[in-house]
């Protein structure tokens, strides 16, 4: 495991652990990041029972689907470090 997936694997671990509520725009962002990070380019769409909540995970999704792994990644690891207190 290299340092970017150790440093990715902590950054989860800490907003798994956030209570304080986010908007949800930037849920959204935490959402796409992480999926684009961890399906190493091949992305499954939602398609659960809220078409409205479903149409804005695709359009995160989209917005970010031309980052590469590693760059979904580091993008999720400053997104935790903006909205929380840690420095990972």
């Amino acid at each position: 495991m290299n340092d970017l997936d150790k440093k990715f694997e902590k950054a989860c671990s800490i907003a798994m652990s956030m209570t304080e509520p986010l908007p949800q725009d930037i849920m959204l962002f935490f959402y796409a990041y992480y999926k684009i990070a961890t399906k190493n380019g091949t992305m499954r769409f939602p398609n659960g029972k809220s078409p409205v909540r479903d149409g804005f995970k695709t359009n995160a999704l989209f917005q970010f689907s031309k980052l590469s792994s590693n760059e979904a990644k580091k993008a999720y690891i400053k997104l935790v470090e903006k909205h929380t207190n840690h420095k990972i």
